[in-house]
């Protein structure tokens, strides 16, 4: 079994089909990663019970996969979490529809969950199957408007061995209405500050609106709240490196998730990747609003 002082390493890696999940795992395997990709999911604990692994593993789980359910998946993922010899994220790959159907059009591929009709019936079902996945990622990158070269940058910026910053942070808004998100780290509840929503002109607008943020940072009790949450932040960073934690993730809760939490996670991830840390920011209800309006439009 795998030293719990020195615990490998393992990028699961997931996403629609067309994504680029297999030029991912290229990637990974160059940066000195051991692929494996659609090993069954019942086989990957044994894989890490076993004996000493010398390498870091990146190994690519899909819909093809036999035993694949998003359930099954995040329940494998959390049992990962617990164990102390392993260092556990979960990389999943986004693209949008259009560019998912465009991709196979190009490719002539048939998509595998719709393999004797329009590959967009199988992209529709499959994005909607791996919604919870989505969710729970640890690194979320959006591959859209990435060329391979791009996202192999990407996967670089992420994965590549680096010093002084070896710890990932993803920073996440969320509204408390619909419960904590899973998997988070630290939580901070902001809904004692001023709410944009109650203001007309701001309502419609979320955090990331630069009126709506200077309308949080007017509250009289922001700039000392946020001074101390950054400094009780900043205090724990490199003792979790120390302790060899891969990926660490802090979420901002208000009412409905859509003005305060956002404005919080913005600013926090602004300041801390000027810091020098690798940080990806998630809103989980501006991010489900988003996948509600494309269905509406698409139905």
């Amino acid at each position: 079994m795998q030293d719990t002082a020195n615990p490998i390493r393992v990028v699961m890696v997931t996403g629609p089909s067309g994504a680029g999940r297999s030029s991912a795992i290229n990637a990974l395997e160059d940066l000195g990663f051991e692929a494996i990709d659609n090993l069954p999911m019942s086989l990957i604990p044994r894989l890490l019970d076993g004996p000493p692994l010398p390498r870091p593993l990146a190994l690519g789980v899909d819909v093809r996969n036999r035993d694949f359910s998003s359930e099954s998946l995040i329940e494998l993922v959390d049992r990962l979490h617990r164990l102390p010899n392993a260092a556990v994220e979960l990389l999943y790959l986004d693209c949008d529809t259009d560019t998912l159907v465009r991709r196979y059009s190009e490719t002539r591929r048939r998509h595998p969950l719709s393999p004797d009709d329009a590959p967009l019936i199988g992209i529709e079902y499959e994005l909607a199957l791996l919604e919870p996945v989505r969710a729970r990622a640890d690194v979320l990158i959006e591959t859209t408007g990435l060329t391979p070269h791009h996202l192999r940058a990407e996967i670089s910026r992420w994965f590549a061995p680096r010093d002084g910053r070896p710890m990932a942070l993803s920073i996440q808004s969320f509204s408390y209405k619909r419960g904590l998100p899973r998997g988070v780290d630290m939580v901070f509840d902001v809904r004692f500050l001023t709410n944009p929503h109650w203001v007309p002109e701001l309502r419609e607008h979320d955090g990331r609106n630069p009126q709506v943020a200077a309308h949080i940072e007017a509250d009289p009790r922001f700039a000392d709240f946020f001074t101390r949450v950054h400094d009780l932040i900043a205090s724990l960073l490199e003792a979790y490196v120390d302790e060899g934690k891969a990926s660490l993730t802090i979420a901002f809760g208000c009412s409905g998730g859509k003005h305060r939490s956002v404005a919080l996670a913005e600013k926090m991830a602004r300041v801390l990747a000027d810091q020098g840390w690798r940080v990806s920011k998630r809103h989980r209800e501006l991010e489900r609003r988003k996948l509600m309006a494309a269905s509406e439009k698409q139905g």
